[in-house]
C-alpha cells in the first residue's frame, strides 16, 4: 500500500498511526476524527454554496440581457442627405469646401 504523493509504505503508515495513538490516546482519536469530518463537511458546503451562486449569476445574465432596453434607436440618415461641416470646424487649404479668400 503506497500513497503516490507522499510515497509512504505500509510500515511507515503503521508507525505514524502508532505515534498518533500514543500522542493523543485512544479515547481522543474519535473526537479528533469527528472534528476533522465536520471541518471537511463545512468546507464542502461552502464550496458548494459558492458554486451555486456562480451558476445562478451566470443564468441571470442572459435573462437580464433579454429584458434590458436597447440603448438609443439607430437612426439612419436619408440617402440624399449631404454632410455639412459645423460652423466652428477648422478650415484647411486642401479642403474643397473652404472659401478661396482665406
Amino acid at each position: 500500500m503506497t500513497l503516490l504523493f507522499l510515497d509512504i509504505g505500509g510500515g511507515e503508515l503503521v508507525l505514524i498511526l502508532l505515534v498518533i495513538v500514543i500522542f493523543f490516546g485512544a479515547n481522543k482519536i474519535p473526537e479528533l476524527a469527528r472534528g476533522l469530518g465536520q471541518g471537511i463537511r463545512q468546507f464542502k458546503d461552502a464550496t458548494g454554496s459558492i458554486q451555486r451562486e456562480i451558476e445562478k449569476s451566470i443564468e441571470e445574465q442572459p435573462q437580464a440581457a433579454k429584458t434590458a432596453k436597447p440603448d438609443a434607436p439607430q437612426v439612419k440618415p436619408p440617402e440624399n442627405a449631404v454632410a455639412q461641416k459645423p460652423a466652428d470646424a477648422p478650415v484647411f487649404p486642401e479642403d474643397p469646401q473652404a472659401p478661396k479668400g482665406e
